[in-house]
């Protein structure tokens, strides 16, 4: 049992660093077209769909596509995250219990 605790522990790690390089991929290339067109917004509008549309998506209407893009790709890769952490925690209570 601890050997199959084991070996999951190591594949959810390994998940989770191939989750990092691809989202990094991903949101980078969002992240720099935005950057190139100068749209800015802070992390409450990340939190708060109304306060997002009234003065992100208002202010930057051309660029609508790409932030909803970039928004919904880091909720995704932080939902998927907090999943694999919360696997690598039980995981390695488990590999606690039975040692």
């Amino acid at each position: 049992m601890f050997n199959i605790l084991f070996f999951a522990i190591i594949a959810v790690f390994v998940a989770m660093l191939f989750l990092n390089i691809y989202f990094r991929v991903k949101v980078f290339g969002v992240y720099k077209y935005l950057v190139q067109n100068k749209v800015e917004f802070g992390v409450s509008h990340f939190l708060n769909e109304e306060k997002m549309n009234k003065e992100v998506i208002s202010r930057y209407p051309q660029h609508e596509e790409q932030i909803r893009k970039f928004v919904a790709l880091i909720r995704r890769s932080v939902t998927m995250a907090s999943v694999l952490i919360v696997l690598i925690l039980s995981i390695g209570y488990l590999l606690m219990k039975f040692r």
